[in-house]
């Protein structure tokens, strides 16, 4: 299939490239300079230098693929703006396509953090958005309604991501062998976490399964608390660090509406993802540290 790809020198978006080439699909790229573009390119992906805030660099792209994946998310205050121009950019290109007749489907990257607290959340489960994402729900509503036009529209929703060196978990692992780990609140908090390579793989599924659409979750429902994930951090650690638990407003005044993501509990299951034939490989972050920590520091030997 031909696939359009945001956001795919990111995090996530590093992981659904490399899914997706090795699953044979021919994969186009938006980048925002010749460097990124150079990167994928050697990757087996072809590069279009553009940005999600100018439209007329990418609607061309993005109109001519079967399946359009949106990974990208601007980092400037700016975001939620910017977000809801490519979403309506690229749910414009999909649905040119699908008028012609032609495949056309929107695959949209949210997160479980639309939630909010949250026991056995499902796909079904209504959304309550904690304040740094109030603006993602109707984000996704806007995908989800672009089926109206004939496009198959998928919103993602993965966890706190983890593998190699970047993400929330990739900063635990690098504070603790700094020697100083600190934890939001108490600790006894779950995440909804998520391997890149499976998150990358459920991507592949949604964005080439003809009846795959709706909201998918992305989570390994380990169910582990913080503590239990910094604790095997911790360790595996060469020396031990200080594990220090900040009271959440201390947390709030240094990271701002941030903290409360991180100090957020969630129990998430992924009943539809699973559905589709998908599984994680990995089920846990305390009883993978030790993979982990070899991926971590073979990211950053080649960083």
């Amino acid at each position: 299939m031909r696939i359009f790809l945001t956001g795919a020198t990111g995090y996530i978006g590093s992981a659904v490239t490399d899914a997706l080439v090795r699953s044979g699909h021919e994969v186009t790229a938006l980048v925002r300079d010749p460097e990124k573009a150079e990167r994928v390119t050697r990757r087996g992906v072809n590069a279009i230098v553009g940005e999600l805030s100018r439209p007329a660099s990418y609607a061309a792209a993005a109109e001519a693929a079967d399946s359009i994946v949106h990974a990208a998310l601007e980092s400037s205050p700016r975001k939620p703006k910017v977000d809801r121009l490519a979403i309506d950019t690229l749910v414009a290109a999909a649905a040119r396509r699908a008028a012609a007749g032609l495949p056309a489907t929107v695959v949209y990257t949210s997160g479980t953090w639309v939630l909010g607290e949250t026991q056995d959340a499902t796909e079904d489960t209504p959304v309550n958005p904690i304040e740094l994402v109030a603006w993602r729900p109707d984000h996704e509503q806007m995908v989800l309604d672009a089926a109206r036009q004939g496009v198959r529209s998928v919103v993602l929703r993965p966890g706190v991501v983890y593998g190699g060196a970047r993400g929330i978990v990739g900063d635990l692992l690098k504070d603790a062998a700094n020697g100083l780990v600190r934890v939001v609140g108490t600790g006894q908090n779950h995440w909804a976490c998520i391997y890149d390579r499976d998150l990358a793989d459920l991507y592949v599924r949604v964005s080439t399964i003809d009846d795959a659409a709706g909201i998918f979750h992305a989570n390994d429902e380990a169910d582990e608390s913080v503590d239990d994930i910094v604790a095997a951090i911790a360790h595996h650690a060469k020396m031990t660090p200080d594990v220090r638990h900040m009271p959440i407003e201390e947390a709030r005044k240094k990271m701002g509406l941030y903290a409360d993501a991180l100090a957020l509990n969630q129990i998430v299951r992924s009943p539809r993802a699973r559905a589709l034939g998908w599984a994680p490989t990995l089920r846990s972050v305390a009883g993978s540290v030790a993979r982990l920590l070899e991926e971590f520091r073979t990211a950053r030997a080649a960083a």
